[in-house]
């Protein structure tokens, strides 16, 4: 074993913690996670709008309760009749393949909203064992023990 060899995780090196802090504080600006945006839905008083930025057929597939449809391609034309200037905005879309949520996410900024994208999306939220509604009522799967600690809604990180 050689000793010298640098790890291939640190290649390039580990930011010093002044850029750490910077770079992590500004992502956890733009982003939110499932867990986090549920627990903000339960207590009653979530203090953003949550927005689904999926076309049709993805909001008639399943949505989270609560959500607001406003496709991406819409935002310019509706998002001020359906939202709140004042309110932030919680975006999400498909899941970590798919960067529609960002795209509505920038959307709504350019309109002067304050914004945040739920990481993980609809997937997430399903694979959290979270509710979701469609046109048929509400369902709840549960939780896949690869993506979420078994009966809780929260990973306590």
């Amino acid at each position: 074993m050689n000793n010298t060899a640098i790890s291939p995780a640190l290649l390039p090196p580990p930011a010093a913690p002044a850029e750490a802090i910077a770079f992590f504080a500004a992502r956890l600006s733009f982003q939110t996670d499932v867990s986090d945006v549920r627990a903000s839905l339960d207590s009653g008083n979530p203090g953003f709008a949550l927005v689904d930025s999926r076309g049709e057929a993805g909001w008639q597939q399943a949505r989270v309760p609560g959500a607001v449809h406003l496709p991406t391609a819409d935002i310019p034309a509706r998002a001020a009749s359906l939202l709140d200037p004042v309110l932030p905005v919680v975006t999400y879309c498909w899941g970590p393949g798919c960067d529609g949520a960002t795209r509505a996410a920038l959307a709504l900024a350019q309109l002067g909203y304050q914004v945040k994208e739920m990481i993980g999306g609809i997937e997430y939220w399903i694979r959290e064992g979270f509710p979701v509604e469609s046109a048929t009522g509400t369902e709840q799967r549960p939780a896949d023990p690869l993506t979420a600690p078994l009966g809780s809604i929260t990973c306590a990180c």
